[in-house]
Parts: structure tokens; C-alpha cells; sequence
């Protein structure tokens, strides 16, 4: 089965509800493994000092998903610092012997939003739709030759009653489930949604 890491970057998960739910979802499901970067990364993100460890953990998982709660419409500081440290030695410092290595991994994204769905549209509330606010990791995942799949998107997180958090949990673990993603040891670096084999999760 596919290794599936989930990096969660939430400012406190301990005063997460939405987020806490989803990672406690994905981390019940076999052969993925869920990190609190917040808690691993209590003085942030620094390129020499954890650039090393952080793309040992990369290299060893077969899908990546970066989850975290739209902040500003942006990602939270820690997520940014992370490709600031990470991808910038794996692409541009190490590219042969860590980010040609790393290419062909397919990434999800899993954000959550306070706001309801139709308040992210051209004319509503927020202006853009969320596929607008994700470009830039769109960009980053296709420089860095990472298959994108379809994000999972949470509205209303901060607003949901426990069952309804519960319920989403439960549609992230499953999406999780049969997220049928191609081989990363069959892709092409330069096209990776050409000519691969598919494997799914069970």
C-alpha cells in the first residue's frame, strides 16, 4: 500500500476542532502517518537545521498532503516557511540527489475555511474562488513535478456541530482511502501524469 504522509500546519492544533478531527481521521488509516509541525517545529523552520530531517520524511512517503485552515487567504507562516526551507534545498541546492527524487509524488491538499462556499466566488463575499487562492501551491506543486489532485476543501469549520465536524472527518479519511494516485516509481519527472502505472490506497 502507498505511504501517505500528512503534514499538518496548524498554528495550536489544541484549539482545533475541525482540523484535530481530520487528522485523527487520517492518522486511523493504515500506512499514513500524520505530523503536527507545530509541535515538531516549536522554533519554526530554519533550512540548515531542518532541512535534512524534513526531506528524509518526504523521501520516505509515496503521496504527500499538506492540510491546513486558510488564513487571510493564504497558508499559515509555518507552511510557507517549510518550502522556504525544505523545497528550496531539495530544488534548488540538492536538486539531483533530493528533489529529482522527490518528483513524481502526488500531493492533496486538504484546507479548511471559515467561511461558506458560496462566499468564495467571483462577486462573493471573499471575492475569489478557492482554486484561485490555491494557485500558488498549484505553481509549486507543478515545479516541482508533483501530480496534483483534487483538494479536500472544509467550509465552515469553525461553525460545524460536532457531528457535522465528525461527518467531514469521516469524508476526508475516506477520500483519503481510495485516492487512487499514479506510481511514483513509474512516473516520467518531466510529465508526471503521463504514461504511469495507478496504485490505490486499499
Amino acid at each position: 500500500m502507498p505511504r501517505t504522509l500528512v503534514l499538518l500546519f496548524h498554528p495550536d492544533l489544541r484549539r482545533s476542532k475541525a482540523n484535530a478531527a481530520m487528522a485523527a481521521a487520517a492518522a486511523s488509516l493504515p500506512d499514513t502517518t500524520v505530523v503536527d509541525m507545530a509541535a515538531a517545529c516549536p522554533d519554526g523552520l530554519d533550512l540548515a537545521r531542518d532541512g535534512g530531517p524534513e526531506t528524509a520524511r518526504l523521501l520516505g512517503a509515496d503521496r504527500l498532503v499538506l492540510q491546513f485552515p486558510v488564513q487571510w487567504y493564504s497558508t499559515p507562516p509555518l507552511l510557507k516557511a517549510w518550502q522556504d526551507a525544505v523545497l528550496t534545498r531539495m530544488f534548488y541546492l540538492n536538486y539531483e540527489t533530493e528533489g529529482r527524487r522527490l518528483e513524481g509524488t502526488p500531493l492533496m491538499i486538504a484546507a479548511t475555511a471559515g467561511n461558506t462556499p458560496e462566499a468564495y466566488r467571483p462577486g462573493g463575499r471573499n471575492l475569489f474562488a478557492m482554486t484561485d487562492l490555491l494557485a500558488p501551491l498549484r505553481a509549486t506543486a507543478n515545479r516541482c513535478a508533483l501530480p496534483w489532485a483534487e483538494p479536500f476543501v472544509l467550509y465552515r469549520a469553525d461553525k460545524l456541530t460536532p457531528d457535522e465536524i465528525n461527518a467531514a472527518a469521516a469524508a476526508y479519511a475516506d477520500r483519503l482511502s481510495r485516492w487512487d494516485t499514479p506510481c511514483k516509481s513509474h512516473g516520467d519527472s518531466h510529465h508526471p501524469d503521463q504514461h504511469v502505472t495507478f496504485c490505490k490506497a486499499g
